[in-house]
């Protein structure tokens, strides 16, 4: 059966606080964000000891964790803003294990300079996609040396923004350290988000067996609003990945809150991938049990 679990940043606790609030919701696994008020782990500062204390503190909450949050721009048009960024992302690849789990996960970003989930040209063309596809070589490489694997998390406004773009990938990067975060809601935009069954048909079709972790949260149309949406979820220091809910004509509220097909994602989920954590993500600490029942309906609904 899918196993629900929930990103531990929506939590901004200290780490024995945060554990103890998500095995309290029900959940039973955690996709891990670096964030906690009493632990530094940000670049340069992960070590084998603290890695094993929050391996260690979910472990003993029976929230073992499945994935690590490494979400970043990797193809940053500023050339030393990227290497500081990718340098970040390769540390916790080379410290995953240590965490408990191999899988790290960020999408391939964009080079827009103004924002990590808006379109910008290079993004399309040859030269963009070689860049994106450098950087995911080496992140694929440093991965497998350290027993660890990146997860590409597809997203429809990045240089890896498509079946298509996503399919060249693992065509052209045949490397046991890539597999793929499937997200079903990055695959939408205004001209297909009203064939959801053929679009997220031919991803499961495609790539299915190349699942690890799968996210759950929602689509719709944003109407009148299109800009760059985020929430406010009472965490000042809270990363944009944790409070962005879409940018344009496509909003990414929280499970249960937009058009996403619940019933066909879960089943063609489970078909390849049964035992697959599914994360919970878009949302505040209040909402949470509302989307964990609404999760566990659809999944109680299903069979899986």
């Amino acid at each position: 059966m899918i196993q629900v679990g929930i990103f531990s940043g929506y939590f901004p606790y200290d780490l024995e606080t945060t554990a103890t609030k998500i095995r309290d919701l029900g959940f039973n696994t955690v996709q891990l964000d670096l964030h906690f008020t009493d632990i530094d782990l940000s670049a340069g500062q992960i070590t084998d000891a603290k890695a094993k204390r929050v391996r260690d503190t979910f472990r003993d909450h029976d929230l073992p964790i499945c994935a690590i949050s490494a979400y970043t721009n990797i193809v940053h048009p500023d050339v030393d803003e990227r290497r500081r960024r990718v340098d970040y992302l390769k540390e916790i690849l080379r410290n995953a294990r240590q965490f408990g789990t191999p899988y790290v996960i960020s999408e391939s970003g964009t080079f827009n300079t103004e924002s990590d989930w808006v379109h910008h040209e290079k993004n399309k063309t040859e030269e963009g996609y070689q860049t994106a596809l450098e950087v995911l070589t080496d992140l694929a490489q440093t991965a497998y040396d350290h027993g660890s694997v990146f997860l590409l998390e597809t997203y429809v406004n990045n240089v890896i923004g498509s079946l298509e773009e996503t399919e060249r990938v693992f065509k052209d990067l045949q490397h046991p350290g890539i597999e793929l975060l499937m997200d079903p809601t990055n695959y939408f935009e205004t001209h297909n988000i009203d064939q959801q069954q053929d679009v997220l048909g031919a991803v499961f079709d495609s790539l299915g067996d190349r699942v690890k972790i799968a996210h759950a949260k929602d689509v719709k149309r944003s109407g009148d609003d299109k800009s760059e949406k985020h929430a406010d979820i009472g965490d000042s220091s809270a990363a944009e990945s944790h409070t962005f809910r879409g940018v344009g004509e496509i909003e990414l509220p929280a499970a249960g809150l937009g058009e996403l097909d619940y019933d066909y994602y879960v089943q063609r989920l489970s078909e390849k991938s049964p035992n697959v954590p599914l994360i919970i993500e878009h949302l505040d600490e209040s909402d949470v049990p509302r989307a964990k029942r609404f999760i566990d309906d659809v999944l109680k609904r299903n069979g899986v």
